[in-house]
């Protein structure tokens, strides 16, 4: 399949073309992360990907280690008190998802895709759209990631306890989401999410993801608010 195959090459030429760049920032990253925090540079995790075969996620560390077992587990909040120092600022601009070109050039993941999960959240899903994600490889970005770009706010508002909230209201909507990208997924709709991963980086509030992708899901009130 061309798109297939085009996306590959550009996976692995935007991928190198990164690396090359992202190289002068990660080593002071590098040596900022050994010196705060608890000392430790890069965070593993195991995602399910394509097929729903599992594979080691990498990124930039940002909590503490055992954070998965303390507070909200896998549901992180704002100010959330398991970030490290360094992690805030890395999560706010999401230099901590970088490390993950590792898994693109490997072959894991593509630039853009489903965003790939843990257990709990990918169960949240419906039959449906976990049926429909694991068709593709997950991405580095993607238009769940894209319109949830601030996802621990949502959470942090509400008054339901974080899974709950998560389970009741992200969960479906970003299932609807990952639908539309399984259904309309091309060339030209990558490049345009590539575009958007960075515009909503700079301008957090645009609704260009809307305009640009008139035919999206309708937002859930929580959104609209």
């Amino acid at each position: 399949m061309i798109y297939n195959f085009l996306k590959r090459v550009i996976d692995f030429a935007l991928s190198f073309i990164t690396t090359l760049l992202f190289l002068p920032i990660a080593i002071p990253i590098i040596i900022g992360l050994r010196l705060t925090g608890e000392g430790y540079i890069f965070y593993y995790q195991k995602r399910i990907g394509i097929g729903k075969k599992y594979f080691d996620l990498w990124k930039f560390a940002t909590m503490l280690k055992n954070s998965p077992n303390i507070g909200t587990g896998t549901i992180t909040l704002r100010n959330d008190p398991r970030i490290t120092p360094m992690g805030g600022f890395l999560r706010k601009t999401k230099i901590n998802e970088l490390p993950q070109i590792v898994n693109v050039l490997k072959g894991d993941m593509s630039i853009v895709g489903p965003r790939p999960l843990v257990d709990r959240p990918f169960d949240a899903y419906s039959k449906e759209v976990q049926a429909a994600v694991i068709k593709s490889k997950p991405g580095i970005t993607g238009i769940g990631s894209i319109i949830f770009r601030d996802e621990e706010k949502y959470i942090s508002e509400s008054d339901m306890h974080p899974h709950e909230f998560y389970e009741k209201h992200i969960a479906p909507y970003k299932g609807a989401l990952e639908l539309w990208y399984s259904k309309n997924k091309s060339t030209w709709v990558d490049i345009k999410i590539i575009f958007l991963t960075a515009w909503v980086i700079v301008f957090k509030e645009s609704n260009l993801p809307y305009k640009l992708f008139s035919d999206l899901p309708e937002k859930p009130d929580f959104l609209k608010n």
